[in-house]
């Protein structure tokens, strides 16, 4: 049995946190892409580790099928080739 996979698809998380000014931008710049890539945003609050890894750099974008992260500042430019690279 062959499956054909017309789309290549991954998740894109945005790690965040509440009262982030910096991240509502990256939000912000997220939304005014058109894309049909899935992100998801991640409270580090909810997880130490997290915290410990992304507390002093959010917001992050980060790759599930490659493991690539996009550290801020970044710029919708960056985040479209981040997206497709």
């Amino acid at each position: 049995m062959h499956s054909m996979k017309t789309q290549h698809s991954h998740l894109i998380y945005l790690y965040t946190t509440s009262a982030c000014h910096l991240c509502e931008i990256a939000e912000q710049l997220l939304s005014s892409i058109q894309t049909s890539t899935t992100v998801q945003t991640i409270e580090i609050t909810d997880d130490d580790n997290l915290i410990l890894k992304y507390g002093e750099i959010i917001p992050v974008l980060y790759r599930s099928d490659n493991h690539k992260e996009l550290h801020w500042p970044f710029t919708v430019d960056e985040i479209k080739f981040f997206l497709h690279d």
